[in-house]
């Protein structure tokens, strides 16, 4: 038996180490809190799901058995795309939901992402979870809750088929990492009209081929191959429990979600003018601008999941989106982040085009790093982040976002700091219009950084 560990309870949902800081007695004790949360909100149905990971049926069947202990009836889903779970809370007259997954993280890690009575919950939400668990009684409810299994996949795939239309047949190429997109990607792009090169489709939570996650280039030069070496148009690919999406034109080139953003952005606004258009602060900078030219309004937040999705339905914004990957469309559909259905908008606005590669690669952008990560240890980061909120000077002529860490607009370019929610890491990205420039305003940052923690060991 692994003890419960406060770890585990991270900033947009639950997440440990198989035998380590996670086990069946630890999903079960999450389950029965949920459970008991879910009944304080007036819900009695909870749908739960699971990815591919090879630890999965035993935790979903634990978390199941907590739930019903609770008196929560139960609706599972089976091994499905965790989108698949949020679309069950919202046509299965069951507004709260569990997914059981690892998302992008290694084979020995799972966790839980959750919905509750139809928002998904994070931050304070989730650590009074470890406290409802920790003050827990051991008492059950009087009456069990019911246990049945439901087959979204035909329900889900109709949905999205029926409402994206392409405007001509094209050849894609689709890398799902082994991760459990694989099992409904094909089905889904075929069904549509595409003809489709599967790549590791076949749902394997060894990820024996490579680690499922678009956001790192290392992960898409196979498909930048397949792109290569058939007559696939364009290929796409998903993280591991498919609600994140990556991107790569028929010459290699990467199209990165806040790029994708600009195309999504001026799609919606043609039925929404007028409306916000939400993203994160790691987001380039001249996703705002296209907003605006697109007869939308920009509004920058912060980075997570869950805070976007909340922001989204703060606001009323009929898109959102984030550089990790996650889109938010609440037109045509529910508000959720949905990797799977944000790879059918995407097909629908490219087969307008002849070239669709041309489109993707002309939308604006600048040199740019990847994600950069300051690895602290635990807590550390806070401190850090701390410090230069309060002491960083930046010369010339800039602007200072403080929304989310530490965001520093100059005339050319942009550099951000900022505090991860889930690991003890400083995040960091820079764009500029020169190499010259990056450099320059990369010098800045790490001069207020060694400032701020003179032996910290920077990635630039």
């Amino acid at each position: 038996m692994v003890s419960l560990s406060k770890t585990i309870f991270k900033a947009y949902d639950i997440r440990g180490i198989i035998d380590k800081t996670l086990d069946a007695g630890v999903a079960r004790s999450i389950g029965q809190a949920f459970g008991q949360a879910a009944l304080a909100k007036g819900e009695t149905r909870v749908v739960i799901g699971r990815d591919g990971r090879l630890s999965g049926p035993s935790l979903a069947a634990a978390l199941a058995e907590g739930l019903q202990l609770a008196g929560v009836d139960v609706i599972d889903l089976g091994v499905v795309a965790t989108p698949m779970v949020y679309f069950g809370t919202n046509v299965l007259r069951a507004a709260s939901g569990i997914m059981v997954t690892g998302s992008h993280n290694p084979p020995d890690y799972n966790g839980f992402k959750m919905v509750l009575a139809g928002e998904a919950i994070h931050g304070e939400a989730i650590t009074s979870l470890y406290q409802r668990i920790v003050d827990h009684d051991g008492s059950s409810a009087a009456a069990k809750g019911a246990y049945s299994t439901h087959d979204i996949r035909a329900q889900y795939l109709e949905r999205i088929i029926g409402d994206v239309k392409l405007a001509r047949p094209i050849k894609i190429a689709v890398d799902c990492g082994n991760g459990v997109a694989g099992a409904f990607a094909g089905d889904l792009y075929r069904g549509m009209g595409c003809e489709v090169v599967e790549l590791f489709c076949e749902v394997d939570g060894n990820f024996p081929n490579h680690h499922p996650d678009p956001a790192h280039p290392e992960n898409l030069q196979d498909l930048i191959r397949a792109l290569r070496e058939t007559d696939a148009e364009i290929g796409i690919a998903f993280d591991g429990d498919g609600d994140r999406l990556g991107v790569v034109t028929k010459d290699g080139q990467i199209i990165y979600p806040d790029r994708q953003m600009m195309l999504f952005a001026a799609d919606v606004l043609t039925r929404h003018p007028g409306a916000q258009i939400l993203y994160d602060v790691k987001c380039t900078r001249h996703l705002a601008p296209y907003i605006a030219k697109s007869g939308g309004v920009p509004l920058m937040y912060k980075t997570g999941h869950s805070l976007v999705k909340a922001k989204l339905r703060e606001t009323g914004a009929p898109l959102g989106g984030e550089m990790s990957g996650h889109i938010f469309f609440k037109d045509r559909w529910y508000g959720f982040d949905d990797g799977l259905y944000s790879g059918a908008r995407l097909l629908e606005i490219l087969t307008r085009e002849a070239d669709p590669s041309a489109l993707l690669n002309a939308l604006p952008q600048s040199d740019s790093t990847p994600e950069l990560h300051l690895h602290l240890s635990e807590g550390e980061n806070v401190i850090v982040m701390d410090k230069l909120r309060a002491d960083a000077e930046f010369p010339g002529n800039v602007q200072i976002i403080t929304i989310d860490g530490l965001r520093v607009e100059y005339e050319d370019g942009f550099g951000l700091a900022r505090s991860s929610n889930t690991t003890p890491v400083i995040v960091m990205r820079f764009e500029a219009e020169t190499p010259e420039a990056l450099a320059r305003i990369q010098g800045q940052f790490k001069s207020v950084i060694l400032a701020a923690k003179p032996d910290a060991e920077l990635p630039f």
